[in-house]
């Protein structure tokens, strides 16, 4: 069978570097297998680092950083990591005079305790700011204020 216009009919189409127009003298980047070796890739060397060093063989630093939830305080003691000391602690509290006690103490003036009954408040934990140190290292952890 013969073309209509008198060309002869090519008998395979033509190759995709043909077809792209892709240049087939070009080297190509990685080895192509020579004619008797499988194209499985297996003994074939990767090719070399073009204009780039070799890669650096620097060891991998890997940090472990433990993320705490914030932690609440309140009037009770606290179950926690102390970020001094790095140890699972249970909070030690300590009791101070905060706003509450004053003005429990000023609202008892006003009453008439003048005679020492006004100091009660000074004497009932339930009334004071509460202060949360590590039992371990003595550091500062949270305060609770009662206002």
């Amino acid at each position: 069978m013969s073309a209509p216009s008198g060309n002869p009919v090519p008998s395979a189409p033509p190759s995709y570097e043909e077809a792209m127009g892709i240049n087939v003298n070009y080297p190509h980047p990685y080895p192509v297998p020579g004619p008797g070796q499988k194209p499985d890739g297996k003994g074939m060397n990767p090719p070399p680092y073009m204009g780039q060093p070799p890669p650096a063989n620097n060891p991998i630093t890997v940090q472990t950083v433990y993320v705490q939830q914030p932690v609440v305080f309140y009037d009770r003691p606290v179950q926690m990591c102390c970020p001094s000391c790095n140890q699972v602690i249970v909070t030690r509290l300590s009791y101070d005079a905060g706003a509450l006690t004053w003005l429990s103490c000023g609202g008892l003036c006003l009453l008439g305790c003048v005679a020492g009954c006004c100091l009660i408040p000074f004497c009932i934990d339930a009334l004071k700011d509460v202060d949360h140190t590590c039992p371990k290292c003595s550091a500062l952890l949270g305060s609770y204020k009662r206002l």
